[in-house]
Parts: C-alpha cells; structure tokens; sequence
C-alpha cells in the first residue's frame, strides 16, 4: 500500500517529512490537512493522529506521528535510502539523534512560538500575543547562537561537520525557514548576524534541489501576501496621517 503524509505545507515539520521522500524517492500520496480550517482538530483526524497535530503518516495498517520519529522510521524501512540521512554507524546516528532532541526545545520552541505571536496568530483566528513573542525571543536568539557556535562548527558544510545532509539538516532548516513570514528587517535582525547558517541554509537548499523550493512554494505565497498587507497597511497609516495634518489648516 502507498504511504499516506497527512501534511500541510505551512507546517515545518510537514516540509521536512515531505522532501525527505522526494530526495529519497519514496512513494507516498500527501493527504492535505488545513491547519488554518482547523482539520487536524477533526474526530476523523485523531484517528490518525490523537494528538491532533501534523504531520503524521499511516504506512498501510501503522500509523506515526512526530516528525522526527517519522524521518527516522522512512530513513530505516524504506530500501535506497542514502546512508548519510540516517547512518547506520551508532555513534553517527546517536549524535543526530542529539541535534533532534535539543531542536524541539531550544530552536524549533524558539522560532515557531515567536513566528506565531508575532505574524501567525491571525490567520488561525488568534491574537497577536507579544508578551508570549518576547519570551520566545530570548529562546530562539539563544539557539540561532548555538547552532552557529556548536552544532556547525567544524569544516563540514552540514550540521555535526558532515559532508551531506542529515534528516536534521532538513528538520532544523525548516523550521528556521518560517521565519521568512517575518517583517523584512525583523527578519534581517534576527538572523542576520549569523553568516554561518544563511550559508548552511543556502547548502541545504541547493542539496535538495529542486524539491526544497517546490515545497517551500506554500510558504513562499504566504510571505508575499504578508508583506502586501504591511505595505497596505503602512500606507493606510501614512495617508491618515497626512488627513490629520491637513486638518487644522483647513479649520
């Protein structure tokens, strides 16, 4: 039976799972689950998944949720899979498996709480919180210094000094990658000073071509639009602006 992915593709981790198995050529039907519609929240859907979060595959009669669990089952029951995604070497994996647990939460907490309440929240019918973003701050500005710092130190141009990709190249790359929904000089702020990883970030990139950009395209549209509504937004501000100085002279 073909592997399902229930997955939407503004989700990181959903975009992980998916180029995996385009990188590695497995067959699989993606099964798409709106967030912003709330499908994942469904009766049906916590068949699947209990936990009612994406993304979570069913490989005939079993089924899998989490992502990290879900990169290192493909990598191990599908046959052709590249060895440097998930080495058969224990002490190489064991060390993946280091990067993974230390992304949930130091990197992945970071980035996707901060995104959330500072950008996110509306679309999901939530309001901005930037008590929650300024907590966040902290927390991902920590893990983009250690991820520069530690995790890509070395003269390999992967995560852990590796020479090609790793299932957490692809993860943590995901995730940092939602952070381009962001306002332009927030963005620029933010991961502009780490030289390391917008060069780690653009190896990656080229690695998984052409599959990274197509599956990123969702993200993409979403960061067009989100730019469009600030700059309506900016005008709007500037244009009432302009109304209230002209209104004294008018009286």
């Amino acid at each position: 039976m073909t592997l399902k992915i229930y997955a939407d593709r503004m989700s990181q981790p959903s975009r992980a799972v998916i180029i995996f198995c385009k990188m590695n050529g497995i067959d699989y039907e993606e099964i798409k689950v709106h967030i912003s519609k709330g499908q994942h929240l469904t009766s049906e859907f916590a068949e699947i998944n209990p936990m009612k979060q994406l993304p979570a595959i069913a490989d005939g009669r079993f089924k899998l949720f989490e992502s990290h669990a879900i990169l290192i089952y493909l990598a191990s029951a599908f046959p052709g899979v590249a060895d440097h995604w998930y080495p058969a070497d224990v002490s190489r994996r064991s060390r993946i498996h280091s990067v993974l647990d230390w992304h949930h939460s130091n990197l992945r907490r970071g980035a996707a709480t901060y995104v959330f309440n500072t950008t996110i929240a509306p679309v999901l019918g939530r309001p901005l919180n930037p008590q929650a973003a300024a907590v966040a701050e902290p927390i991902l500005s920590s893990a983009l210094s250690k991820l520069e710092s530690f995790w890509l130190k070395g003269n390999g141009r992967f995560l852990l000094g590796g020479n090609q990709p790793s299932i957490a190249d692809l993860s943590l790359v995901c995730a940092i990658m939602q952070l381009e929904v962001l306002d332009e000089k927030e963005r620029a702020r933010l991961l502009g000073p780490h030289k390391k990883i917008q060069q780690w970030i653009e190896i990656t990139r080229n690695a998984t071509s052409p599959h990274f950009d197509e599956v990123h395209k969702v993200l993409m549209k979403a960061k067009e639009k989100l730019q469009n509504q600030r700059l309506k937004a900016a005008k709007n501000e500037e244009g009432g602006s302009d109304m209230k100085k002209a209104l004294p002279s008018r009286l």
